[in-house]
């Protein structure tokens, strides 16, 4: 991992962040958090606890299929770190992964193709939820207010972006043929700069041939396919509720179809590469299609801002303290 470039991004972002707390007014905000009920700051906590449990819990189920070992809390752990890595790099919240399959592969003696396969499951039964609700997300905006031509032209092109990169990475998945020819394709650009790869090379073409039949395996599992499913469509709904908890702490009732539209349209945002956690944009969306509902700008803020301390910054800083217990070597998989 290039730490210095996180870093420079990272205060890029807060930089950002902090310019829309200035234009909105600090002291309008502030006054707004100060009137936030705790108790349902810490509901909102206790729900993003549960789902880690439940994100745990899915990736927990396709090891066993996999007869991957694992144990519940160190396994909690790298699902943790996995999503700390993801609000580090701004690599499309994809970064996480490789670390995962990395450290399970560790600690549980099996081929990191058989890992990495267990991580890529448990990446698609996240995603295709997500994308199924992304696309009703901005179906919902459009048709609840006139979105501006560059809101409009942004969501659009993250969500052609989001569906070409999942369909790419599916048909990587289970094409040998074109898995193969996009990695040799990737080490010859490699090569220009280097010629120290070719050992890596014939490691990664094992590895995957491996790997896919792993997934497909995987994939195979009809009740594992009901289960995981059930479990991705509860946290995405959770993960709602939490949104919900947090404007109830200001008082402000606000729809479940105007929250799912404005946090999946804003995560989908975040897909894009461009700053750590999407730190910045989505915070912005978040607090501009608040505020396009009626919500003032001081309060959308303050609730952002509480929402994103619970969903980033906290899992952020536990993923950064869990790190050193598995080896810095993990981060060298970034």
């Amino acid at each position: 991992m290039d730490y210095k470039k996180v870093g420079i991004l990272l205060a890029v972002g807060i930089l950002i962040l902090a310019v829309m707390v200035l234009i909105i007014g600090p002291d309008q905000i502030i006054s707004a958090l100060k009137t936030a009920n705790i108790y349902y700051v810490i509901l909102a906590v206790i729900v993003q606890f549960i789902i880690l449990i439940l994100w745990n819990t899915r990736w927990s189920i396709i090891c066993k299929s996999l007869d991957i070992p694992h144990g519940q809390v160190s396994l909690f752990a790298m699902t943790i770190i996995g999503l700390a890595i993801n609000d580090l790099t701004p690599s499309g919240r994809s970064g996480g992964e490789p670390v995962r399959a990395y450290i399970l592969s560790k600690q549980s003696n099996e081929d990191f193709k058989t890992t990495f396969a267990s991580v890529m499951g448990d990446k698609i039964f996240d995603t295709v939820p997500f994308m199924v609700l992304a696309i009703f997300a901005i179906a919902y905006l459009m048709s609840y207010f006139n979105l501006g031509a560059t809101l409009f032209l942004l969501l659009l092109i993250s969500l052609v972006l989001f569906v070409l990169a999942l369909a790419f990475i599916i048909l990587l998945c289970f094409n040998e043929t074109i898995a193969i020819n996009t990695v040799k394709w990737v080490f010859r650009l490699i090569k220009r700069f280097t010629n120290k790869v070719d050992k890596y090379e014939e490691t990664v073409l094992t590895s995957l041939v491996g790997f896919q039949s792993n997934l497909k395996y995987l994939l195979k599992d009809k009740r594992l396919l009901l289960i995981a499913s059930l479990i991705s469509f509860l946290v995405w709904f959770l993960e709602l509720l939490r949104v919900f908890i947090v404007f109830q702490a200001f008082g402000v009732n606000v729809s479940l179809g105007m929250i799912a539209a404005v946090f999946l349209v804003s995560s989908l945002i975040g897909v894009i590469p461009l700053l750590p956690g999407g730190l910045g944009s989505i915070d912005g969306v978040m607090i501009l299609l608040y505020s396009m509902a009626g919500i003032s700008a001081s309060i959308s803020t303050a609730a952002t801002l509480i929402e994103r301390m619970i969903s980033l910054w906290m899992v952020l800083v536990l993923g950064v303290i869990l790190i050193p217990f598995f080896g810095a070597g993990a981060l060298d998989q970034v």
